[in-house]
């Protein structure tokens, strides 16, 4: 009998998943922020979230992109780009403190896999 990893490490392998792909996004916001007409873009997380687990457990879903967001700035800029630089370094800083959480939980989820394999 195996072990099915999805089920044992729950929503934290899709979390580390979704996190990266934020990371991503929000590393090409801060490299654009000088580029003429760039929008900058994030993304819900707890509806990408939900819409991968819905998508998991075979339920249908209505909007492909739900979680792709486009910023609407605080202080527009005169070339059309909407990257405010603070933002978005405050956005990533957040993102990798909760994708090492996400990653501490699925540690810890591993290890007592471990100390269940050797029966302790």
């Amino acid at each position: 009998m195996g072990i099915n990893f999805k089920e044992a490490l729950g929503v934290h392998s899709d979390a580390l998943h979704l996190r990266a792909d934020r990371t991503r996004v929000l590393a090409a916001n801060i490299a654009n922020e000088n580029t003429p007409g760039f929008q900058a873009m994030d993304m819900d997380f707890g509806s990408a979230l939900q819409q991968l687990q819905d998508n998991s457990a075979g339920l249908l879903s209505t909007d492909d992109d739900a979680s792709a967001l486009y910023r609407v700035p605080y202080h527009p800029s005169r070339d059309g780009n909407t990257v405010e630089i603070g933002i978005e370094q405050a956005a990533f800083s957040q993102n990798a403190t909760d994708f090492q959480t996400s990653l501490t939980f699925v540690n810890m989820k591993i290890k007592g896999l471990a100390k269940a394999i050797a029966g302790q």
